[in-house]
């Protein structure tokens, strides 16, 4: 017996990392490490992985295009202002619009958001291996999450 697979595909589960090109691998770990705590898995000279619980971001040398204008990605973090503030003792300037922006130094642009304040959510038990398990969702995120019947 044969299954037709014509017109079947893969679900998207989630995003399990991204990798981000920088020109210095140790200057990516300090610049990041400025501004957010992270798990260093491992690196070598051309990448390093950094993981935020299930996730990770994978730095690797290779960065030569100009800076990044609309593509970006988004850091959710449990404190915006603690990470604004340190942002802003390192000297970043956050770029016009409504988010919390910026351009790192090697031009790829971040944004940071509040975890609570999104849909994104992680399990409660990764959650609580990161230390993190006051963290609670708020009526607006839960709202949007109970449209796509997600949330209780």
């Amino acid at each position: 017996m044969t299954t037709n697979n014509i017109g079947k595909k893969a679900r998207a589960v989630g995003i399990n990392h991204i990798a981000l090109e920088v020109g210095d691998i140790d200057q990516a770990l300090e610049f990041y490490g400025g501004f957010i705590d992270f798990e260093l898995h491992s690196r070598n000279e051309t990448a390093a992985f950094i993981y935020f619980g299930d996730q990770f971001v994978n730095f690797c040398l290779g960065r030569n295009q100009g800076p990044d204008e609309r593509r970006h990605f988004g850091i959710a973090v449990d404190d915006k202002i603690l990470a604004r503030r340190a942002l802003e003792d390192m000297g970043i300037t956050f770029l016009d619009g409504r988010f919390m922006d910026f351009l790192d130094p090697w031009g790829n642009r971040v944004e940071i958001t509040t975890y609570v304040n999104i849909q994104f959510s992680k399990a409660d038990h990764v959650l609580k291996g990161m230390g993190l398990s006051h963290l609670s969702k708020t009526e607006d995120a839960l709202a949007e999450l109970r449209k796509k019947n997600m949330a209780p």
